[in-house]
């Protein structure tokens, strides 16, 4: 991933829902390359962005380190072609070149497509919660 990539990596955010102008994408971007998290981009075979997959690792008081997957998304052209599921590889190689042995992620009620894939992949529902927030600006 590189700043350049920027403008595509916000149409790719605007189709996971969360939009995002190629400005404010290329702040996101430049953060982080700055940490030491791990964004994984997929291109294509003109090395153009057609996915992405953003992980994290965390710690906590509660339980064990773990690697939560913040964000994923397949181009909509692309998706079904096993992109996702390569994406979602890279990650956990990432997990356990850290010894971290649990992945996580956190998926919309909505989503019900992408609760398909990832139960294809072998995570299972762990439980159901509210999501807060509050703007602090």
């Amino acid at each position: 991933m590189t700043a350049g990539d920027a403008p595509v990596l916000a149409t790719l955010t605007t189709q996971l829902g969360y939009p995002v102008d190629p400005d404010r994408m290329t702040g996101r971007v430049s953060r982080l390359l700055d940490d030491p998290g791990s964004a994984v981009v997929a291109t294509d075979g003109d090395d153009r962005p057609i996915g992405w997959l953003h992980v994290a690792q965390q710690l906590s008081l509660e339980g064990e380190p773990r690697v939560h997957i913040m964000g994923l998304v397949v181009d909509d052209s692309h998706r079904s072609g096993g992109i996702g599921q390569e994406l979602l590889a890279a990650g956990e190689a990432w997990a356990r070149e850290r010894g971290v042995t649990r992945m996580t992620v956190y998926s919309r009620q909505t989503r019900e497509r992408a609760h398909r894939f990832y139960e294809r992949e072998g995570y299972v529902m762990a439980k159901r919660s509210y999501y807060f927030e509050k703007d602090l600006s």
